[in-house]
């Protein structure tokens, strides 16, 4: 059974346009989770955790700019 993609706001991601999986944003406990791991989000616009599938997307609408 796989769960809905975690949807995101510009504003979640950091200055690289990307989040870490295990992520509070996703409901996850940290302690007793997978290695954290980095997702470039921005780029395309959704990424995949390869530890738990957890699939991570900018809502509709919502753009990232990386700010230099």
């Amino acid at each position: 059974m796989s769960q809905p993609p975690i949807e995101l706001l510009a504003k979640d991601l950091n200055a690289q346009g990307g989040v870490y999986c295990p992520s509070p944003l996703a409901d996850m406990k940290i302690w007793n989770s997978h290695p954290k791991v980095y997702l470039d989000v921005a780029h395309s616009g959704q990424a995949k955790c390869p530890y738990c599938g957890t699939v991570y997307k900018l809502k509709d609408g919502e753009h990232f700019s990386a700010h230099h």
